[in-house]
Parts: C-alpha cells; sequence; structure tokens
C-alpha cells in the first residue's frame, strides 16, 4: 500500500520516485467539511483510489493494477444533490444533473476515482473527484496531470493505495 502525496502549496504530484507538476481546483483547496457542490476548491485530505475509467482507444490498459473498465456512450457522474445517485456513476440522459465522463477534450481519456464523499455521499459536499489528464488549466475540484506523467503513474498505482493532499 502506497500513499501518492499532493502538495497544494508547490502544485507537485509525489509518488515513489516520481516528482510531477498537478493541477489543483480553480479555488484552491479546502477542508473536507467545507467542500461544496460546483466549488471549484480541491479537498484536503486521504482519499483511497476506487479504480481508473479508460476512454477505448487512448491508453492500453495492460500495466494497470487497479480495478478499472471502458466509458461507454451514456456514462455520466451524478452532480446532482437532489439526485439519489449523487457522486456515483449513472447513465445519461437521466432527469438529474450528472457530467457526460466522454468529454470533447481529453481530459477524461483516464480517470482515477478518488474516494472522496463516498461512503456514503453526503448530498451536496462535493462529487466526481477525479486524477485526470490535464487541461492546461486549474480544475473544478480535481488533480489533473499531463499525459506522459499519467502513463508513468497508472502502472505504479495498486489496490490499497491512497492519494494524501495536503
Amino acid at each position: 500500500m502506497s500513499v501518492i502525496h499532493v502538495d497544494s502549496a508547490t502544485g507537485r504530484l509525489r509518488a515513489g520516485a516520481l516528482d510531477i507538476a498537478c493541477a489543483l481546483g480553480r479555488s484552491g483547496v479546502c477542508a473536507p467539511a467545507h467542500k461544496r457542490e460546483g466549488d471549484g476548491c480541491t479537498p484536503l485530505g486521504e482519499w483511497p483510489l476506487r479504480g481508473v475509467l479508460l476512454r477505448p482507444g487512448k491508453i492500453d490498459p495492460a500495466a494497470i493494477q487497479l480495478s478499472w473498465r471502458w466509458v461507454r456512450e451514456g456514462d455520466g457522474w451524478s452532480d446532482d444533490p437532489a439526485d439519489p445517485a449523487y457522486n456515483r456513476p449513472v447513465h445519461l440522459p437521466r432527469p438529474f444533473s450528472a457530467e457526460s465522463l466522454l468529454r470533447e477534450d481529453d481530459a477524461y481519456d483516464v480517470i482515477v476515482i478518488l474516494g472522496h464523499n463516498d461512503a456514503p455521499p453526503v448530498p451536496g459536499q462535493g462529487s466526481a473527484i477525479f486524477l485526470h489528464l490535464s487541461e492546461g488549466r486549474p480544475t473544478a475540484g480535481c488533480i489533473a496531470i499531463d499525459r506522459g506523467d499519467m502513463l508513468k503513474l497508472l502502472p505504479m498505482l495498486a489496490p490499497g493505495d491512497t492519494v494524501e493532499i495536503v
């Protein structure tokens, strides 16, 4: 079991010998108790890695040790506090707000799901906190890294690993 360290002050992610730049939320970081849906804040704390979602044809999963699956048409993630499936994967379309996991950009070619606010989810306290590919700007509350760095990091991740954001 390993801990991947994210230093919010320096914008660095460290895993073993890997030391790489990362982007965090557009509003910086916040204590988990203060995290709110849509606030653009990355929650501080230690979060388990739940699994990986991959866009077909973009990444070779051969070296991935975490559980993973391909993202399919209609895959989404509920971000609506009124939705009984809040902060859970859902199928689109649905009568509640949800983010599509098949984005126009490449940010979600790889999604490492972090176990923030999921055991059980508390409506309104933040959803879809992922480690994903960088778009060259701050995120909506996730951690983002460059594609090349993700390809180095993914094979290092194993069941039981966590991400610690300080």
